[in-house]
């Protein structure tokens, strides 16, 4: 019914433009008009749908409350002699029944009235929403084309929407990160309140395990989490010794030395390893690099384990290449031409050109790629679990088994545990500590750019 009544306002929004746009475009002949006539057009359209959809948006959210509500109320006394668990049992039964499904039936006397009336609510509640959100549609209309004349200035209303569409939508990116570190924040403090912020922050063990006896304690150095960061951080590393030069490279050659026809073809094969899914990729470190790389390590006289950190790191490397060099590439193709022509004429060479002009003025956009492909080294889950394991082995040796945040996030929060243990709190501690180091990475990242930008400038 949803899909349908959306598929209405669209047709009526569409409608009104057209509406709009003919009856201004009738104004141009006889008169000079403020606003083109598209702008009318879009302001009617604008008038149409969004008082409209706002209201069904309201209504598809609030429905089902309400109706719950009007159904319990109607509910006989003995409903409200029940415990919290029966009557959330004794609603879902009831909703069962409406929808049709059959199941265990409790043997509640009035569940198939309350059912009969819950569609009957329904019922009415669907022709009702069409009811209202369709005379909200067509009175805007109405009222938006009655004021279609020379001198309405059409554009600055439609201006003030977008502009308003704009501040909410900013509005949502900071609200929505400002409610995921709140939420971060509330778990973790709770966790926190079991295991004491220094064991998790400078312990060198990590094994979260349900406590099972009076003696067994969840702060007992199970949940230090150095073993579980330092993996990040070393694959993370390994990943970036592998992509930073080759991403960094195939850009420069991209942008400075490539043929056109080259940089046609050779750039878009590239960009095709951005879109491989990351369990390919496990399956490629796991099967094919794991091996390769235990068999080169012994050959050489190496204790190389199984699953290994260097075989994480060298796939998430190739992994993350595109998303250097491309942006990279792009950055330094931004750089304007004027500068190159004034290296050259100078006297300085290509390389010297690339070196002390084309750097300095891409590096921001340079230091964003490498910030970038880092973000998406670090919060990589599947290529860890697949090729370097999940034990958590405090280790800077590349060539053992090790794991990193997003991998023990993973492992804490599957199962059936119940929010308040330990275990699971710790995905939120986990969390936590990772967006902080995140946002320090940012912060490290502007000083650089800002640093090098006032050199240049």
């Amino acid at each position: 019914m949803t899909i349908y009544l959306l598929a209405a306002i669209l047709l009526v929004s569409l409608s009104g433009f057209y509406i709009g746009k003919n009856r201004a475009s009738a104004l141009v002949v006889g008169a000079r008009i403020q606003s083109l006539p598209q702008y009318h057009g879009l302001r009617i359209a604008l008038w149409c749908g969004l008082p409209a959809l706002f209201l069904l948006g309201l209504w598809v959210v609030l429905e089902p409350f309400v109706i719950q509500s009007l159904v319990r109320n109607s509910l006989p006394p003995e409903f409200f002699n029940l415990s919290g668990d029966e009557a959330i049992l004794a609603m879902m039964e009831i909703s069962n029944l409406a929808q049709g499904i059959v199941g265990t039936q409790s043997g509640l006397p009035y569940a198939e009235q309350a059912a009969s009336l819950l569609i009957s609510m329904n019922q009415l509640s669907d022709y009702a929403m069409i009811v209202v959100v369709s005379v909200v549609s067509l009175s805007a209309l109405v009222v938006a084309q009655s004021k279609v004349t020379a001198d309405f200035p059409a554009l600055e209303s439609v201006e003030k929407a977008f502009n308003v569409f704009i501040f909410l939508s900013s509005a949502v990116a900071v609200l929505t990160t400002v409610a995921i570190v709140l939420s971060l924040l509330f778990e973790s403090f709770k966790f926190f309140e079991q295991v004491p912020l220094h064991e998790f922050l400078f312990g060198l063990k990590w094994n979260p395990q349900i406590a099972i006896r009076a003696d067994q304690g969840a702060s007992t150095g199970a949940f230090g989490a150095v073993p579980v960061f330092s993996g990040t951080l070393l694959i993370a590393f390994v990943a970036i010794l592998v992509a930073g030069p080759i991403g960094l490279a195939s850009a420069v050659y991209f942008a400075e030395y490539a043929n056109p026809r080259v940089r046609d073809v050779a750039k878009p094969m590239l960009e095709l390893l951005a879109g491989i899914p990351t369990v390919v990729y496990g399956f490629f470190a796991a099967l094919t690099v794991a091996p390769l790389v235990r068999e080169l390590g012994l050959s050489l006289g190496l204790a190389v384990e199984a699953r290994s950190a260097l075989a994480a790191g060298i796939v998430m490397g190739i992994m993350i290449i595109p998303f250097i060099s491309s942006l990279a590439d792009d950055v330094i193709t931004a750089v304007p031409q004027s500068l190159r022509e004034g290296s050259y004429a100078m006297g300085a060479t290509q390389s010297e050109t690339i070196k002390y002009v084309i750097f300095p003025a891409a590096l921001p956009g340079i230091v964003g790629a490498f910030l970038l492909a880092i973000s998406r080294a670090i919060g990589e889950t599947m290529i860890v679990a697949m090729a370097a394991g999940l034990n958590a082995n405090l280790t800077a040796n590349p060539l053992e088994n090790v794991t990193t945040v997003t991998v023990q996030i993973v492992v804490a929060l599957i199962g059936d545990q119940e929010f308040d243990d330990p275990k699971t709190l710790s995905a939120f501690a986990l969390g936590l500590i990772l967006f902080f180091m995140t946002l320090i990475l940012n912060v490290f990242a502007l000083m650089i750019v800002k640093r090098y930008r006032e050199q240049y400038e």
